[in-house]
């Protein structure tokens, strides 16, 4: 029975598991710092590495991982913030987008130098050159096989 505790496939999905959860500890005061959680930040970064800052609501619950409803109270709570506006698409007002807001922009402006300067500290300069190259290709292959629909547009 121990040898089926010694499977390197449990190795290696508990290391990936816990140097996510790891990292997160490390980047969890930079965004708190500015009055961001996570699933804030992430939503804001993924707006403004989009097409005219702004996403479909579908689309940015699938990148988010969150469901209708769940995208739903997060756009509403970033709109209260001024952080996100939702748009109706004129020709179909069946599709509403989130766009992210200049004060939205100013925000991420203002926490992407902190942010950075974690991921510096806590992921890039942990790594050789080849071994981010290495992991940036292992990621993404990973994030195609099981979770295609978050594929950033203009990655």
């Amino acid at each position: 029975m121990s040898e089926l505790f010694d499977d390197p496939r449990l190795t290696i999905s508990g290391l990936l598991f816990e140097a996510h959860s790891g990292l997160i500890a490390k980047l969890e005061p930079t965004w708190h710092a500015h009055g961001l959680s996570g699933l804030d930040l992430n939503a804001l970064l993924r707006l403004g590495r989009s097409p005219n800052r702004r996403l479909r609501m579908s689309d940015l619950a699938a990148q988010t991982e969150l469901s209708t409803s769940g995208v739903t109270r997060l756009v509403d709570r970033l709109t209260k913030s001024d952080l996100v506006e939702r748009q109706l698409d004129p020709t179909d007002r069946r599709i509403a987008y989130a766009s992210l807001t200049p004060t939205g922009l100013h925000r991420l402006e203002e926490v992407l130098p902190d942010y950075l300067s974690a991921l510096d500290t806590w992921l890039i300069d942990v790594l050789t050159p080849t071994q981010l190259d290495g992991l940036t290709t292992a990621l993404r292959i990973l994030r195609d096989a099981t979770n295609p629909s978050a594929t950033a547009i203009g990655e």
